[in-house]
């Protein structure tokens, strides 16, 4: 295992000690820099939920919205559309309530997109009050130290824990979610640059 890191029971790969990292206006910002993607990713986001629950929430809270594209989206389609990010600096679409503590009140649906690695302790997530889970992140395959150490994805003290889909699964089962599917569907616009998948979704009821 590469310095700094370890791979705990479930197979979650974590970074053990680490610096604060800032975030800000810029960095939620920088997503208005990808263009149409970032409304493809959306889209791609909101269908995928809404397939795979097969129905629609009267509730959703977007972790983590950065430039609030996804949750503009499902505004269109949902009733109750709420926000929290850590920044607290950008600002959130109109018909969004910003929400100051993500573990207060319940939600149908909690997504988190290329946000649970970022959290400085994920089994916080034990304490969210909702039916469904739906969370993405890059997919970590750790082939070799070698291979792990020039990830594009490591990024030491942003990104604190890395996940496969098993490992995600036992993870998630632990703290009390059963899976109801797993898949790399971002990869449709998020392509890897290799035969590797890239970006690892999942969406999970509460048990």
């Amino acid at each position: 295992m590469l310095e700094n890191y370890e791979r705990l029971e479930n197979g979650v790969v974590r970074q053990i000690n680490r610096q604060p990292f800032q975030y800000g206006f810029d960095y939620s910002n920088a997503y208005n820099n990808l263009g149409e993607s970032v409304t493809r990713i959306s889209f791609l986001r909101l269908g995928y939920l809404l397939g795979a629950i097969k129905t629609s929430p009267r509730s959703i809270l977007d972790v983590g919205y950065g430039n609030g594209s996804f949750i503009k989206l499902a505004s269109t389609t949902i009733d109750d559309c709420y926000a929290s990010d850590v920044s607290n600096q950008y600002p959130v679409p109109e018909n969004v309530t910003y929400v100051e503590s993500i573990y207060d009140d319940h939600f149908d649906v909690i997504t988190m997109f290329d946000v649970l690695e970022h959290f400085d302790n994920i089994y916080d997530i034990v304490n969210l009050k909702c039916n469904y889970l739906y969370v993405s992140m890059p997919w970590c395959h750790y082939h070799s130290d070698d291979w792990f150490h020039s990830w594009k994805h490591r990024k030491p003290d942003e990104h604190l824990w890395h996940f496969n889909d098993n490992s995600l699964r036992k993870f998630m089962k632990e703290v009390g979610f059963e899976t109801v599917c797993t898949s790399n569907i971002e990869d449709l616009v998020r392509t890897p640059i290799n035969s590797d998948k890239n970006i690892l979704s999942g969406i999970f009821r509460k048990i």
